[in-house]
């Protein structure tokens, strides 16, 4: 029989519709073409390009200049953001109506110098630099007062709203909290604990949506995706800001999403998918109850009407046939 469930985390209703258990291979577009190509065959994010992109802000190079060929990891601005880091956050009113001005940032983390290489076929180590980068960027993003939040993204494939086929990462700075994560703040008013600490907990002790445990983080199936296959991975260390990992956090994490990332590919034939960190914000009155924690959903379905309209997500797979399955093939 089919559930609505509430996430405590999201604080929104998603309808699990597990009678209907569609299997990797039934989702329609997930066979479809689903990488950007570049227009005209050309890539601003190829080594031997730099010229063609906003002049870098970072790099990990171990030998050459800036801006040259040489590097294996890049930050750059993003060309078309928007948002400016530029003066102070100015509202308007118009009537009945509010706006801002575009003040925050916008960056891209270029993940390798090569075209067509994956994620997932970076080895750990490249992938430890990249999050040493999203690291770099972080701490020095949230030390401007203006900063409120700070999202660290990847879109992977068409569906998931690539634009460039070219294995990237984005990084936002924005000048207010998004009310995504509103439900951790809520639950430790409520309880005085840490739901993520409590959701890893339970989800350890019964197994049912458990896919994995590391030395540092444990791997989940939340109780209620928005997403087919949707997996969590949370610290097991309780820790606000992404920007605290540690070095063996930082291994370790390379080393799971290396895996999972390769896993998705294989067992879901070759989606779309979107990485997202959700952290603490920043330059605010502290609130207790954060936790930071990653999402991988994989993008199998478009969002029809009732999404848009009522605000409820319709995933057919319940989380426990999506972990039973994962768990499987990751252990």
């Amino acid at each position: 029989m089919s559930e609505i469930r509430w996430d405590l985390v999201k604080q929104n209703w998603v309808a699990v519709a597990a009678n209907r258990a569609l299997k990797p291979n039934d989702f329609p577009i997930a066979k479809m073409g689903l990488k950007a190509p570049a227009a005209g065959g050309f890539c601003p994010f190829c080594e031997g390009n730099e010229n063609f992109t906003p002049p870098e802000i970072t790099a990990y190079r171990p030998k050459s200049q800036a801006n040259e060929k040489g590097w294996l990891v890049r930050a750059i601005p993003n060309k078309f953001s928007a948002f400016t880091l530029e003066g102070e956050l100015v509202k308007t009113d118009s009537g009945i109506f509010s706006c801002y001005n575009g003040l925050g940032e916008h960056e891209v983390i270029i993940e390798d110098p090569r075209h067509g290489v994956e994620f997932h076929d970076l080895s750990p180590e490249r992938i430890e630099t990249v999050l040493n980068i999203f690291k770099e960027r972080y701490q020095d993003l949230s030390s401007d007062a203006r900063i409120k939040y700070i999202q660290i993204y990847k879109n992977r494939g068409m569906f998931a709203g690539a634009s460039l086929e070219h294995c990237h990462s984005q990084i936002v700075g924005l000048p207010f909290v998004p009310q995504e994560n509103s439900g951790l703040p809520k639950y430790y008013r409520d309880n005085n604990r840490c739901l993520l600490c409590d959701m890893l907990a339970q989800e350890t002790a019964s197994e049912e949506r458990l896919i994995c445990k590391t030395d540092h983080f444990t791997l989940i199936c939340p109780y209620a995706p928005r997403f087919p296959y949707e997996t969590w991975i949370v610290p097991q260390r309780h820790c606000e800001h992404f920007a605290d990992i540690n070095e063996e956090e930082v291994r370790d994490l390379a080393r799971v999403l290396k895996k999972l990332t390769g896993v998705i590919m294989d067992c879901l034939d070759n989606p779309s998918y979107n990485l997202v960190f959700n952290t603490a914000p920043v330059n605010v009155e502290p609130e207790a109850g954060y936790h930071w924690y990653m999402e991988l959903t994989p993008r199998l379905l478009v969002n029809a009407a009732v999404e848009i309209a009522a605000g409820i997500y319709m995933n057919p797979v319940a989380p426990e046939l999506s972990a039973a399955m994962l768990r499987e093939i990751m252990s």
